[in-house]
């Protein structure tokens, strides 16, 4: 069996991100990976409303081994388009 790599081992995930994803049943970088940023972002938002766009792309950084400031501009774009809509 293949191990499990904590949240923390991701790009731009700290230990307060890695707790909320953790409440919202998101526990291993594998899971975080399979589900992708936005399903992530969602649940979060779900369970605390005040969490931001910079979350987003920080789940997304993560699921794509970049820096969050780094993700590509039509990314960027996506991902406000999804967390404005979420509004």
């Amino acid at each position: 069996m293949i191990p499990m790599s904590n949240l923390s081992s991701l790009r731009n995930i700290g230990k307060e991100l890695e707790k909320k994803l953790t409440s919202v049943g998101i526990s291993t970088a594998e899971e975080l990976k399979e589900i992708g940023s936005e399903e992530a972002f969602f649940r979060l938002k779900l369970t605390y409303p005040n969490v931001c766009l910079v979350y987003l792309q920080a789940l997304e950084g993560a699921v794509s081994s970049t820096e969050y400031n780094r993700l590509p501009e039509d990314v960027m774009k996506r991902l406000k388009t999804f967390c404005d809509n979420l509004k």
